[in-house]
């Protein structure tokens, strides 16, 4: 274990965050505005009903596939420099979306943005953890970092309403442009990487390639899942050629000398935990803005503008439960008193949800149903992505981002797929039970649309619970500065995990 060098902060670390969490921003909310300004893309450009859901399967599928070779090319060239190169790559590919003229040149933008946000994420979360290493500077710096990173799709639904009702759907992507140009600026003048954390280890080829495809394979299985069904040959094959490409990558890494994944990254039962417990929040919270924009569109005749400012409480309820709870109180109590309960809480809230029905009103169920949801998501989110980078050897960092990213765009799938599937199935089954003695044929599909939300809420529910039981069981390590002995990786002390991520080599 290389030995640790003192903590020297540096000065310009705060100007730093405002670029890092403004480019994390971008990427986050990329995933959502897009989504509102669909339909008229699709319009403009004459895309089929079959083909659009490639505007966003394409995307997913790059920045999916490649996270890991991202996070370990931040670790190999520097996270300052994969941090500008993919924020400048991601500008041009929103350049050539916004003036896209075709389905192919529109589908080429999305895979290229998801390409360069593999490389932005991971550098983004992976400079915070380097540059941060007092316990209680990285609790606030992670408090504002987990904020974004959980309300920015919510953002996004805001921000897309704005554009394609009162511009055009071009300008949800224009908007990325401005937003790269800041954050690249700031940070050839602000951000100062600490030196000796490179890992200049050869690129672990074989490694590269298996975990693309079967990541990459595993994404595209869940698409094809929602539009094809879970028991299609063409789906059933992609989950089979996913486990068969997954499994032979962790053999690979257990025996290569320098692997793209190092299998001690998530053996460690702390880092396990979170990567895992935080995949299965972002399966519940994806289906939940899925559903929750169609019944506020379509049920309560919202309009997109009017949808995106519907969401603000979940907004407020994040950025408060990070960085108001989990950064005041993650030095002072174990990660797993926050990430468990917050999930829990989350669980209520979404809970309240469950209760929708065609006329449901907004001030009594939506709001605070929301606010709930958002405390206990900022809650939970802030410690575990401090505690995913917590320990990881500099060398490590950018990988180590990169499985958080990992597990959620991962998780995001699954949840798109999973619970709009049970949804359908619910709807379905609702309208055949109901059918012959329906008077209202407009009210039945209405009845039934609900129906199925609700069905695939009570799943999301469940999920954040499972997502609070492997939070409670996994995570042990102790508040940072306690002084007391980790349970595991190096047993050295949580003040030592701290520090680790500043090494002198």
């Amino acid at each position: 274990m290389p030995k640790t060098a003192p903590l020297i902060s540096d000065p310009r670390r705060w100007k730093a965050l405002v670029f890092i969490a403004l480019a994390q921003l971008m990427v986050v909310l990329d995933a959502t505005i897009v989504n509102i300004a669909l339909p008229s893309a699709q319009t403009d450009l004459g895309i089929s009903d079959g083909n659009r859901q490639w505007v966003i399967t394409a995307y997913a599928l790059a920045f999916g596939g490649l996270l890991l070779f991202g996070g370990r090319i931040a670790d190999l060239w520097g996270r300052k420099q994969t941090f500008i190169t993919g924020l400048i790559g991601f500008a041009l590919a929103s350049a050539i979306g916004g003036a896209a003229q075709n389905e192919g040149m529109m589908l080429g933008a999305r895979a290229l943005q998801g390409l360069f946000g593999a490389l932005l994420a991971p550098a983004a979360l992976s400079l915070l953890a380097v540059m941060f290493t007092d316990a209680k500077e990285r609790a606030k710096a992670f408090g504002i970092y987990g904020a974004i990173a959980g309300g920015g799709g919510a953002v996004g639904l805001i921000l897309g309403g704005f554009l394609t009702e009162y511009l055009n759907w071009r300008w949800t992507f224009f908007v990325n442009i401005p937003f790269a140009a800041v954050a690249a600026l700031g940070a050839v003048f602000v951000i100062n990487e600490p030196a000796g954390g490179r890992n200049r280890s050869p690129l672990d080829i074989p490694g590269v390639l298996l975990s693309t495809l079967g990541l990459v394979s595993l994404v595209y299985g869940f698409t094809r899942a929602e539009s094809n069904g879970w028991s299609d040959a063409s789906t059933v094959g992609l989950f089979v050629g996913a486990a068969v490409l997954l499994v032979a990558f962790v053999a690979v890494e257990a025996r290569v000398k320098h692997p793209l994944l190092p299998l001690r990254v998530v053996a460690d039962r702390n880092r396990g935990g979170v990567y895992a417990s935080l995949g299965l929040a972002v399966i519940a919270m994806f289906g939940l803005f899925l559903f929750l924009t169609y019944y506020l569109q379509v049920q309560k005749g919202f309009s997109p503008v009017k949808t995106g400012f519907a969401f603000l409480p979940m907004i407020a309820g994040m950025i408060t439960g990070s960085t108001q709870i989990g950064a005041r109180l993650m030095t002072r109590v174990s990660p797993r008193l926050l990430m468990g309960p917050g999930f829990l809480l989350a669980a209520l809230g979404m809970g309240l949800l469950t209760q929708l029905s065609v006329d449901s009103s907004y001030p009594a169920l939506i709001l605070p149903a929301q606010l709930l949801l958002g405390l206990g998501m900022g809650t939970a989110f802030m410690p575990a992505m401090s505690l995913a980078t917590i320990g990881v050897e500099a060398r490590d960092a950018g990988v180590a981002s990169a499985m958080v990213n990992t597990s959620q765009q991962v998780g995001g799938a699954i949840g798109t797929a999973l619970l709009n599937t049970i949804a359908a199935s619910a709807t379905t089954a609702y309208i055949a039970d109901h059918v012959a003695g329906a008077r209202d044929a407009q009210l039945l599909q209405a009845q039934a649309m609900v129906n199925g939300y609700t069905h695939a809420i009570w799943w999301a529910v469940g999920i954040l619970v499972v997502s609070a039981a492997i939070a409670f069981t996994l995570i042990n390590t102790r508040a940072p500065g306690s002084g007391a002995a980790v349970a595991s990786g190096d047993a050295d002390g949580v003040e030592d995990e701290f520090r680790v991520p500043v090494v002198a080599h």
